[in-house]
Order: C-alpha cells, then structure tokens, then sequence
C-alpha cells in the first residue's frame, strides 16, 4: 500500500495536506488550518530524488503522504499528512516506518521533525512512536535554521519543537 509518489500525484498530495491540515481550525489554529500546501515545485524536487511516498487505498487512491530530507546527517521529515477520514488507522504510522527504512538504508543514525507540542495527533502521537523532543540547544545547525524559518512564518504562536528517533532501536509497526 505505500509507494513512490510520481510527478501524477503531486496535485493529489497538495489535496491532502489542505484536508489533512482542516482539524487544526477546531484546536484554535485557523492559521495552520488556512495555510497554503507545498508548492508543486517544492514536492516535485521530494518526488525527483525518491523522498517522497504516498500511501494508497484500492477505493480512493492516496489518502496519506510522507516527504523526507537529509538534514545535518540524519533524516528529517518534513511533512506527513494523512486524510483526517483516515485518522487512526496506522496510515501515519507505516509511513513513518517507511522513511525509518530509508534512513537505515542511507546508514543515518537518526530521524528528525519539528511539531507543535500540545496538538494530539502531533507531539504526543510522535512521542507514542518513539520520538523525543529534542532539547533547544541541541539542535544542529540546519534544524536551527529549519526552526528559525518556522518561527518566520509564524508557526511559534503555538509550543512548537524538534524531535528525534534513534533510527537502530526504531520499533516498527
């Protein structure tokens, strides 16, 4: 059910971040929920360098992406979305393994992201799996950067941090 995205899902997977971002509008964060996806460049450049995967339903199609960089050594995620009629059915989840996977097949020793802290499906699911936050002054030079650039945004109006797994003791699903 998880694959490659193609350069034909790239619409797909703007539609599912807009959907996937709705149910922050009912926990305060109107602006999280109104924020523009991922330009097609941005997701086409995941796509081009084998980052990017999408989870596929046989009656629907993709109902769930995972894109992943390489920052400072380890591997980040930058965005996971998966659509809010799909929540909790470990779509996140597997996703998650598979870029677990791709780090260890890099031989990078650990798996990154930033989240907001107090939202359910976010720190606290990714703290479920296995991440921990990551101290502020701990962070690495490119999550610093990554961190300042959501800070621009605007994304700091809500307890915001980096996480981090350990990519050899990961506990897959």
């Amino acid at each position: 059910m998880i694959r490659a995205a193609s350069a034909a899902d790239i619409p797909v997977l703007q539609e599912i971040e807009v959907r996937a971002g709705q149910p922050f509008a009912a926990v305060g964060m109107e602006a999280v929920a109104g924020d523009e996806p991922l330009s097609a460049e941005v997701l086409g450049e995941f796509v081009l360098d084998d980052r990017a995967w999408v989870w596929e339903t046989a009656d629907r199609g993709p109902a769930g992406y995972l894109i992943a960089s390489i920052v400072d050594g380890n591997a980040h995620i930058d965005q996971v979305s998966v659509l809010p009629e799909y929540r909790g059915a470990g779509i996140g989840r597997r996703l998650i393994d598979r870029a677990v996977r791709w780090a260890a097949d890099h031989r990078l020793p650990a798996i990154t992201l930033t989240t907001f802290t107090e939202v359910p499906w976010n720190g606290p699911y990714y703290r479920r799996l296995g991440f921990r936050y990551l101290d502020p002054a701990a962070e690495t030079p490119q999550l610093h950067a990554l961190r300042a650039a959501e800070i621009a945004h605007g994304l700091d109006r809500w307890p915001r941090s980096c996480m981090w797994a350990a990519v050899g003791t990961w506990e897959y699903a």
